[in-house]
């Protein structure tokens, strides 16, 4: 849990303190890379890590990512320009990919079937307490301490964390294999730079490039030869990264899809809601946060209550109430009254958190169940990795559609000057002087009804959830029964 901390608080602690960090080392045109290397470097090594794990055991790919993590983060409190800082957080991001996967199989590993929902919801609680606290311990430590503070509390964690690993994780002795284990490094190398290329081209599009320019086409077309050759590869290797059965499995490829799907609905709610809150309701930053983060308190209730029904219906079943539910709550959103009252998306947002932990869990849990030691570091890693690029993917898609429908409706504004994109709403909008009462009110409306586009975005992502549990994924997961589980 406190490994999985590490990953958990960085995102939010670092997103508080970028006032501080671009007014000391400049580089305000490039301080987005902060968190799409970050993210990057996660998405791209979970597969390269999962197939590791499988390989050599968790405990070495743990150890090796808590290390690489603390070393970046040191790094990252040395930075001396944004491009070094940005650089260091990459170095982070390629020990958050370890982290992030090998805490999950580690709990399938050492916890039977009817003990995994209460492991695994003590891991989301990690998520939902970070949700929380990495806004007010970042801002804390930017306004009275130092930005640089933000990656040195990582050390004392990580360093606790890593002696814990160390002395008490001891894992269940496994046969030694027959042949010296091969590492498919050409694979991991076209996975890396299919991944690096795809994800670049989905975090920049729209941002720094129109879609339809040079870089972006050229961006989408690299990587599409990258993932063609990548195929070619891992068909050819002995021990692939990313083997066949992930996706000729019906249960595992069923899983992968629907939480890609989940990935990409995820956007709405984390990307959209802290502005809608702050433009459309008129709250500050902190009281948009907390609309937000009352999703994380129902999501591990939820998930933690979820055997008690997949135990007797079955995780397929119980997935596609959660997801359907999901739904419902999603398509409420676009239903609110304007301007409202915070509670209202706050409620949606609780909903929410308690349909999705429904759906999630037992997903993970059923997955996980299907398969030997040998493989679920792979099949652990390959959900996590088709979650993440789902919400790359969602939120190049859906800053499309909000910045489409918010240029649309304040094409006939009567005041001249109005952004027509959403990052510069909130700007305008702090300095009240600028703008007249009516177009301050034009400029609210029209960002509420590009959230509330987002939010029938965002249902169709659960409509597609649902279509790949439906349609690809069996009743009845083929669950291996381990001796852990058989006793009474």
């Amino acid at each position: 849990m406190l490994g999985m901390a590490l990953a958990a608080i960085d995102g939010t602690i670092v997103s508080t303190a970028v006032p501080q960090i671009v007014g000391d080392l400049g580089g305000f045109a490039v301080f987005s890379w902060l968190f799409s290397g970050y993210l990057l470097a996660v998405t791209v090594t979970l597969p390269v890590y999962g197939k590791l794990s499988d390989t050599f055991g968790r405990k070495p790919v743990l150890i090796a990512g808590i290390v690489l993590f603390l070393v970046g983060s040191l790094l990252c409190a040395l930075a001396w320009n944004m491009g070094a800082l940005i650089a260091f957080r990459i170095v982070q991001g390629l020990g958050g990919g370890a982290l992030q996967g090998t805490v999950q199989t580690i709990a399938a590993d050492l916890y039977p079937l009817k003990e995994r929902p209460r492991i695994q919801a003590k891991l989301s609680t990690v998520w939902a307490t970070s949700a929380v606290a990495g806004p007010v311990v970042g801002g804390l430590l930017a306004g009275y301490a130092d930005w640089r503070w933000i990656f040195l509390i990582n050390v004392p964690v990580g360093a606790l964390a890593l002696w814990l690993v160390v002395r008490h994780l001891h894992e269940p002795a496994r046969p030694r294999p027959k042949t010296r284990p091969r590492i498919d490094w050409a694979g991991a190398l076209a996975v890396f730079a299919t991944g690096t290329l795809l994800l670049t081209a989905l975090v920049q599009g729209g941002v720094a490039w129109p879609w339809l320019s040079a870089p972006s086409l050229g961006l989408f077309a690299a990587s599409a030869a990258l993932a063609a050759l990548t195929v070619v590869i891992e068909r050819r290797a002995a021990e692939p990264i990313i083997p066949g059965w992930v996706w000729r499995r019906r249960t595992i490829a069923s899983v992968n899809l629907a939480l890609g799907a989940m990935g990409l609905l995820m956007v709405a709610p984390t990307v959209f809601l802290p502005t809608y809150a702050q433009s459309v309701l008129g709250l500050g930053p902190i009281a948009a946060g907390f609309v937000l983060s009352v999703m994380t308190l129902s999501w591990p209730v939820s998930a933690a209550l979820s055997d008690r029904v997949y135990n007797r219906i079955g995780f397929r079943l119980t997935a596609i109430i959660g997801m359907s539910a999901a739904l419902l709550v999603l398509l409420a959103f676009p239903l609110l009254p304007y301007p409202g009252e915070p509670w209202q998306p706050a409620l949606i947002m609780l909903l929410l958190g308690a349909a999705l932990g429904l759906f999630q869990l037992p997903l993970i849990v059923g997955v996980q169940s299907t398969v030997g030691w040998a493989e679920r570091g792979t099949t652990t890693a390959s959900v996590l990795f088709c979650r993440q690029v789902g919400q790359s993917v969602g939120a190049a898609v859906f800053g499309a559609v909000a910045n489409g429908v918010l240029a649309a409706r304040l094409l006939d504004a009567p005041a001249p000057g109005l952004p027509d994109d959403l990052d510069a709403v909130a700007r305008t909008l702090e300095d009240p002087g600028a703008l007249s009462a009516a177009a301050t009110d034009q400029l609210r409306r029209a960002v509420d009804a590009a959230v509330d586009h987002v939010y029938i975005g965002a249902a169709g992502a659960a409509a597609l959830a649902l279509l790949a549990l439906v349609v690809l994924a069996p009743r009845r997961f083929p669950v291996i029964m381990e001796p852990e589980d058989r006793r009474p």
